[in-house]
């Protein structure tokens, strides 16, 4: 993750965090599956908490 970026996370810094595949994002998104992203122009921003969310959710499954 971008050093000291409190704020929004890239997708590259939600691959590092759930350690997979920036490819697997892009087709989690387009099954409507992983954790949610807001478009910001081009890119995919995503609140860190709500990826922490998403991993307890799956874990919990």
């Amino acid at each position: 993750m971008t050093a000291g970026n409190d704020g929004l996370w890239t997708i590259r810094d939600v691959a590092a965090y759930l350690r997979v595949p920036t490819e697997t994002l892009y087709r989690w998104r387009k099954v409507k599956y992983g954790p949610p992203a807001a478009r910001v122009g081009r890119h995919l921003r995503y609140e860190p908490e709500a990826v922490r969310s998403w991993v307890r959710e799956q874990a919990a499954a």
